[in-house]
């Protein structure tokens, strides 16, 4: 069967850090049509990273805003984004299949460049009490252990920076390096045995860890030339958190069978960054090469890119199939009007707000760039029915950041959405309306519902709530929670409709979340997938910077925390769930 020319792409690069929008970038501005699927957020581990120094040309950025610039170099260029899951690839032959959650594409060339994700070391504890004391990301659960002793467990780079950035809310860091000295550039090593709060223990590995009622009380501690065991306490005889730095393991699940893989699972390449299949390359850290560094991404995207344009074009040749190449982009348009150089590598300067309530008492905290608003665009497109957007608000500052918020989002949606607010006059010590823990979710203000008609035009609740202001990493959930609330919402795949369909009693899922987590958003979008769907199932999520109430009544650790209330029972897991594995959580309750 012959592929139409409309739907077909040059290249499809699978992951959005900084290897796979590098090899987006460099193959959009080649003028090949190129789509980067992602599953979560586009940049990848590197924006957990709070202080990047050592990315020529850039003296000092952080994670976040380095990839917020690449991505916005790729899609200058005229490559395509989406948010989706890679289910497997179909990589013989000129035209290529990759299977996604929201439909199959074809294309010439494959690049793969899922990344890696932080290894589980394996000390007794470390499953039992992840969330509650261990932790992988320093970014995410690091104000959790403010003024509290924090051990630190690996030797390369991550352990070395992150131990640094720890020591900002810890009261004291030790970092237990296996060898004899870190394994990183002796540099970046410098600033950890530099840093006053931070004591290096040489040769020492974690063996396990004991926990009380209120967290982490005492560690096992294992000579690694000896075997000789010790216990370790923190200097009060308090509690204190874990967090493991000991590398990483390659996202190469979906091509297992499929390209070559070395005993440890990472992809092997050629020279040119070719797999063992024709067609299909590997880039960044899930291939096999000694360093892994954001400038080693960024550098294998670009070489994989440039062998992709080769045999796409290639590949075009023998079959006829010429896709549509990216036209009108904004480089182009500046080409066109004589502008020297590529696009600027800052973000695009934000949307001037039209919300009627933005006065200089209370300006619009949540600006939208153009980037972001033609996604919205394409959102508030497909919505099938209008929904509303229910605020509940207090008088804070926080509550006037989420009504401009709203007003802002209301009015770039041509109808699709509208408001309706009301204030709690009552508020508690802290100036917030009171959590009342008496309701089946705690009530808590500032927050907004998401509420559609039924068939007779009535209002009705969709379950689905955020209770703060979603922006950050959440903001993007939060779209999705419209969409999926509108309908005809977010793909699913499997039986995961007939698990849904199935819940016929009431469950309450409590998303407790930071909006600088990277696991957070799909842990929040499977939960209000599955409460989209079915009426029986509430899920509402809470940032807990303002609400810290909740941190202390479940001793949160980790994000992101889920707390799930179904038959009279209360579960509490934590970590990345898609909807098949938050299913799973509820059937087990």
């Amino acid at each position: 069967m012959t592929t139409p020319q409309s739907q077909m792409y040059d290249a499809v690069v699978i992951g959005g850090g900084p290897a796979g929008l590098t090899a987006g970038m460099y193959l959009a501005r080649a003028r090949y049509r190129t789509l980067i699927i992602e599953q979560a957020d586009f940049g990848g581990q590197i924006t957990i990273t709070s202080e990047v120094v050592n990315y020529p040309g850039v003296p000092m950025t952080d994670g976040r805003k380095l990839t917020a610039a690449m991505r916005q170099q790729a899609q200058d260029f005229g490559a395509e984004l989406r948010v989706g899951t890679v289910t497997g690839i179909d990589a013989q032959g000129d035209v290529k299949t990759v299977h996604t959650t929201r439909g199959d594409v074809q294309c010439f060339a494959i690049v793969l460049a899922m990344g890696a994700a932080p290894r589980k070391i394996g000390f007794d504890g470390e499953q039992e009490y992840a969330g509650r004391g261990v932790a992988y990301c320093a970014t995410c659960d690091g104000e959790f252990f403010t003024g509290k002793d924090v051990l630190v467990v690996g030797g390369g780079f991550a352990a070395a920076e992150e131990s640094v950035f720890l020591g900002r809310y810890a009261r004291a860091v030790t970092v237990l390096v296996r060898e004899d000295d870190f394994t990183c550039d002796a540099a970046v090593a410098q600033h950890a045995k530099d840093d006053p709060k931070i004591t290096v223990r040489y040769g020492t590995e974690l063996a396990g860890v004991t926990s009380g009622p209120k967290g982490l009380t005492e560690a096992t501690l294992k000579d690694a030339h000896t075997g000789e065991t010790s216990v370790w306490k923190p200097q009060d005889g308090g509690t204190f958190g874990v967090f493991v730095f000991a590398g990483y393991e390659p996202q190469t699940q979906i091509v297992r069978g499929v390209v070559e893989l070395d005993p440890n699972g990472y992809v092997v390449t050629d020279a040119a960054l070719c797999t063992s299949v024709p067609g299909v390359f590997a880039a960044g850290d899930l291939r096999v090469k000694d360093l892994r560094q954001v400038v080693t991404a960024t550098a294998d995207g670009a070489i994989a890119a440039v062998h992709a344009e080769e045999y796409a074009a290639a590949a075009s040749t023998r079959t006829g199939i010429t896709p549509q190449a990216p036209t009108a982009t904004p480089y182009q348009r500046r080409e066109a009007q004589g502008e020297a150089g590529a696009p600027s590598q800052t973000t695009p300067a934000p949307a001037a707000s039209t919300s009627p309530q933005a006065d200089a008492e209370h300006p619009v905290s949540a600006v939208f760039t153009d980037d972001v608003v033609a996604q919205l665009n394409v959102v508030f497109a497909r919505m099938e029915r209008t929904v509303t957007l229910q605020l509940q608000l207090d008088r804070t500052e926080l509550s006037h950041q989420l009504q401009s918020f709203i007003d802002e989002l209301v009015s770039l949606s041509d109808g699709k959405l509208e408001s309706i607010s009301e204030t709690v006059e009552e508020l508690s010590a802290n100036g917030r309306g009171a959590v009342d823990y008496d309701r089946p979710l705690p009530y808590a203000t500032p927050m907004v519902r998401l509420i559609v008609r039924d068939d007779s035009g009535m209002l009705q609740s969709t379950g689905i709530a955020f209770h703060g202001v979603p922006t950050g990493h959440e903001f993007h959930s939060f779209v999705l929670g419209i969409y999926n609330a509108a309908g005809p919402g977010q793909p699913l795949i499997g039986d995961e409709r007939e698990r849904i369909e199935a819940i016929h009693d009431p469950v309450e899922i409590m998303l407790l979340v930071s909006l600088t987590c990277t696991m957070c958003p799909e842990t929040v979008r499977a939960a209000q997938r599955i409460a989209a769907l079915n009426s029986n199932v509430r899920a509402e999520a809470y940032d807990l910077a303002h609400f810290p109430e909740l941190k202390e009544r479940y001793d949160v650790m980790s994000v992101p925390c889920i707390v799930v209330r179904r038959h009279g029972h209360e579960v509490i897991e934590f970590g990345k769930k898609n909807v098949s594995q938050m299913l799973d959580v509820l059937d087990a309750v």
